[in-house]
C-alpha cells in the first residue's frame, strides 16, 4: 500500500514508518527537518512539510491509500497539534481525494469501561484527566474534527505508553476503552494503526488498545 505517515519522527510515528517498511509498504515520511529520520529505504521518501499547513500536504497526500498521524502533545510540549495537524490532513485529503486516516489519541477520552478497578474509575483516570487536561481537550478537538469530516477515520486510543519491544499481543475494543489496560508500548500502537488501514470494521470508529 502507499502510506503517508505524519509525525514521523516521533516515538510512534518512527514505529508506523519502520514497521510500514518492513511489511513492503510504499512510505511517504512528512517531517519538519529531514534531518531527524535517518532511515535509509527504497521504498521510503522523506519529505519537510509544516504538518499544520493543509495545501504544503497535498502532494504529499495525492495518490496514497491512507495517511497515518502520529503527531500529538508530549506532555504539556505541543498542546494543539492534534488538532491543527488533523484539520490540515483531512483538508488536504479533500482535495486530493484520499479517505482513510488513522490517527493517535487517549483512552482517557473513552467512557470508563465497565469492570475497571475502583482505583482507575474514582482515582487514576479522573487525576489523569484534570492534570492533562489541555492535552486531552486537543485530542477531543481532534476526533470532533474527524466525525463532522467526510473521511473514514480510526481513532486509536492507548493508555499509558512504553518503549517496550513489538509484541502483537495487545487487546483491541472498537467504540471503547480496554478493560484493565494499563499500558501499551508504541511499537505495539504502530501495529494496531497498521492493521486497521483496510479493517472497515475501525472506519468511522475510536478504538481502544492496550495489553
Amino acid at each position: 500500500m502507499k502510506l503517508t505517515v505524519l509525525g514521523a519522527t516521533g516515538g510512534i510515528g518512527r514505529q508506523i514508518v519502520q514497521q510500514a517498511l518492513d511489511a513492503d509498504h510504499d512510505v511517504t515520511a512528512v517531517v519538519r527537518e529531514k534531518s531527524r529520520l535517518a532511515l535509509d529505504h527504497p521504498a521510503l521518501r522523506v519529505v519537510a512539510a509544516d504538518p499544520t499547513d493543509a495545501w504544503a500536504l497535498v502532494p504529499f497526500v495525492t495518490g496514497r491509500d491512507a495517511v497515518l498521524s502520529g503527531l500529538g502533545p508530549r506532555g504539556r510540549k505541543l498542546v494543539g497539534i492534534a488538532s491543527a495537524g488533523t484539520a490540515a490532513a483531512l483538508q488536504a485529503m479533500a482535495a486530493a481525494e484520499v479517505h482513510r486516516v488513522i490517527v493517535v489519541s487517549a483512552a482517557p477520552l473513552a467512557p470508563i469501561p465497565d469492570g475497571e478497578s475502583f482505583f482507575l474509575r474514582r482515582i487514576g483516570t479522573p487525576m489523569i484527566r484534570a492534570v492533562l487536561r489541555d492535552s486531552y481537550a486537543d485530542l477531543a478537538e481532534m476526533e470532533a474534527l474527524l466525525r463532522d469530516s467526510g473521511a473514514e477515520w480510526t481513532s486509536v486510543r492507548p493508555p499509558r505508553l512504553t518503549d517496550k519491544p513489538l509484541t502483537g499481543g495487545y487487546r483491541r475494543v472498537i467504540g471503547g476503552a480496554v478493560p484493565r489496560g494499563m499500558s501499551i508500548s508504541r511499537a505495539d500502537v504502530a501495529h494496531a494503526m497498521l492493521s486497521m488501514v483496510d479493517d472497515q470494521a475501525a472506519f468511522r470508529q475510536a478504538v481502544g488498545v492496550a495489553y
